[in-house]
Formats: C-alpha cells, structure tokens, sequence
C-alpha cells in the first residue's frame, strides 16, 4: 500500500523543484521518502501516516520550547487578530530591539528582517560600507545563507549535495571572498599578513553548525578577534544558529568574544520567518535611513513573527533554563556514545548548550577535513533506523541536532534505547 508520504512527494515532485523548498528536507543524502509533518507538540511531530517520532530537528533549531508552546501561540493568534502585516512601525519591534540589545553583548542598535540569510547577507554589505573594502573572510564548510558572497566552500544543505559551491555564483563574486579552515589559527595569520588590508571582515560560526557541529578550540575566535582589531576588519559573529541555543547571551556570552556585528534568527522568531542583525552604533548608523547602506524589508519586523519570538524570550529567562538544555543534551550524547560502544561502532557526539553533532568516527572533529573523514554509509543506515524506531534526526551527516526544554528524561531514555537497536542493525 501506498504511504500518504509517497503520494505527497509524488504530488510535490511535480510542482515543486525536488518536491521541496529547502534542499536537504528532500532525503537525497540519506534516501527514501521524506516526512510529511502535520501536526507537532512539544518534543514530538507526527507524520502524514500518523506515525509519532521524538524530534531533534526542531525546525532546524528554533524550536526551543519545543512544538506548539502554549504562550508562544496564544502570542501569535492575539497578534494575528489585530493584523497580520503593516509595512509601518509597531511597538513590538521597538520592544524586540530593546530586548535583544540587553541580553547580547554589543548590541547597540538592530535591524529586524526576516530569515537569517538576510542578515548576513546585510550585514557583509554593512561590513564593506563602513570599512570602504571588498574582501570577506569565511571558513570551509561554514554556512552563513544562500547569498553569493557566501556559497564559496559552504556547508549545511550545499555541504549534504556534495555541491560546496554554486551553480550561479560567478568568479568575480567568488573572488572577493577568502576561504580559510575553521580552527586554523595559522591559516588565519597568514591570510591577514598577506591580505589584512583589503579585508572588509571575518564571518564566523562560533559554534560551527552547518557541517555538523564543530566547537571552535580554545584561542581560535580570540585570535580572529585579535587579528580583526589589529588590521581594521570587522567581525561578524554569525548567530543564526548559536543565538539563545548556547545561553542567553549567545555564543559570545559563552566564550567572552565580543563581535563588531552579530546576525540572528531562528530562536528570536520563535520558529516564524524572522532575523536581525545588529552592533556597534558607529557601524549600524551607516545603514539607511541614517546612512549610504542600502538596506530594506516589507515584511521585516512582521508583528505575528515579533510575537512570536517575544514569547520565546521570555521563556528562556527563567533561571536554570540553559543550565537543565545543556545537562539534558549532555545526558542525550552520552547515552548515544554508550549505546555504540556497546555495539562496537566508531561513534562519538559532542554538544554546546542545546545543540549537537553525532558522528561516525572515534573522535570528534574540530575542521571540515575531519567531517568529511566521517563514515557516511554508516549514518544512512542509523538514520533510517532511528527512524523506524520513531526518533527524526536530520537526514543529513552534516546538520547540528537540537534538544528543546520539551525533551524530558524519558525521551532521552527513549532514544538511546532506540539506539542501542539501531546501531546493531
């Protein structure tokens, strides 16, 4: 018997490019049919066939609280019944201003846009604006949104089609953009002894998440600071990701870093379309209206979206929040690395905050060499066994999981008992 998932990516495949809107949701990297969801509550989503699965792919992080939070939906139906969009100021956005730039370090002005590709892809301009230069630093397998700047060595869905660039990026873009390896300090000295003067700025994943997780070792985001400072290059922490899902001050409050420009997205919106960059006054002052950087919006700052991500940030406040995400992802990678070990299979995890990478290899890897020495085939298999034990983890060997405040003890119970079958499959 035909599953309604097959008939609904049979009917997608027709309309729609691949049967999808974002590349990896299309199980090209791992096979088989992907996951039609129609409903989700906290830690758990159920597909098209009414199978239930504990999630860790949470949107691809937003998701926090989990699915369905009660005070982040009555936050959004009481916006929505006061309008849906305005293309005009509202309060909220002031509001949401004024909350990120209390609780992340340098935030001295923000600009709310809506997705995390239109930050960062505003923030490079803002970067070469304000420095006069035209060269951009990023790192191999670090994915910062599909601006062309950025689609040079990239990672998450690019990474996972084995396709790190674009078709569609020309030579003249690609070229003023510097690809260095992450935690390549030597790299990254070299780069600015030869080039310091023509770089506009650093973009860096502090917590890289887009070709697995890989932490950054102990000096390298101190030293691209060091360097940023000493030749006149801004620093863009891009936060996408790491944003409220490493604490509540973000990644910077973790490492005690401080950026020139932060980007943000996914848990801000509360899992509806929003982003945000934002930092030192003297560079923000540079975007229109108040300056020559052209920069602009109609859904930015979308009042159901703002609603939403307000609810969420209020939620996190709540002491001991980051401390029970962490213990919990911790609890989750341990109980995963036992379960193969007992199975002997080269497996090892690692987490910061509330994210998360599972890899087939005996270590975990700190550069995108490493990630791609990680036994593929091995993933593919656990995947779709996990998946027919009822855990959704990204079907890619190349995507950060998440653990929401949802997931509870029995859920990590859960999934490493459903582990400990899948890796002897």
């Amino acid at each position: 018997m035909t599953s309604k998932n097959d008939l609904l990516f049979e009917r997608s495949r027709k309309v729609i490019p691949g049967g999808v809107n974002s590349p990896v949701r299309a199980f090209r990297a791992v096979g088989g049919t992907p996951r039609f969801i129609v409903r989700g509550e906290g830690s758990r989503i159920w597909d098209a066939d009414g199978h239930e699965y504990i999630d860790y792919v949470g949107s691809w992080g937003p998701l926090v609280l989990g699915h369905a939070d009660r005070d982040v939906v009555a936050a959004v139906r009481a916006a929505a019944g006061r309008g849906l969009s305005f293309g005009a100021p509202t309060e909220s956005e002031a509001e949401m201003a004024e909350l990120l730039g209390r609780l992340v370090p340098g935030l001295e002005l923000v600009r709310l846009v809506s997705s995390g590709t239109e930050a960062t892809m505003s923030a490079l301009r803002l970067a070469r604006g304000a420095t006069g230069r035209s060269r951009i630093v990023k790192f191999e397998g670090c994915y910062h949104g599909h601006a062309d700047s950025l689609l040079v060595k990239a990672g998450s869905g690019a990474l996972t089609l084995g396709n790190p660039s674009s078709a569609g990026v020309t030579a003249e873009n690609a070229a003023q953009t510097l690809v260095l390896g992450y935690n390549d300090v030597a790299g990254l000295d070299s780069a600015f002894l030869e080039m310091g003067r023509s770089i506009a700025c650093v973009i860096v994943e502090p917590v890289a998440g887009n070709m697995n997780l890989i932490a950054p070792q102990p000096g390298f985001l101190e030293r691209v600071r060091e360097l940023c400072t000493r030749h006149g290059a801004l620093l863009i922490f891009d936060e996408v990701m790491t944003g409220f899902r490493v604490g509540l001050s973000g990644a910077q409050g973790l490492f005690g870093v401080q950026a020139d420009l932060i980007t943000l997205g996914k848990v801000i919106g509360g899992g509806m379309p929003l982003g945000a960059f934002g930092g030192r006054r003297d560079i923000m002052e540079k975007i229109a209206p108040l300056g020559p950087v052209y920069q602009a919006g109609t859904l930015s700052g979308n009042p159901l979206a703002v609603a939403a991500g307000l609810a969420t940030l209020r939620k996190l406040q709540v002491p001991g929040f980051y401390e029970r995400l962490a213990t919990a992802t911790r609890s989750l990678c341990d109980g995963l690395v036992s379960a193969a070990h007992k199975r002997r299979v080269a497996f090892s995890a690692q987490s910061v905050g509330g994210m998360f990478g599972l890899y087939f290899r005996a270590t975990p890897p700190s550069s995108y060499a490493e990630v791609m020495q990680c036994d593929t085939e091995a993933f593919k298999r656990f995947f779709h066994a996990m998946l027919e034990r009822g855990v959704y983890l990204a079907p890619s060997a190349y995507e950060t999981g998440f653990v929401s405040s949802a997931h509870a003890d029995a859920d990590i119970a859960a999934t490493v008992s459903a582990a400990e079958a899948a890796f002897g499959a």
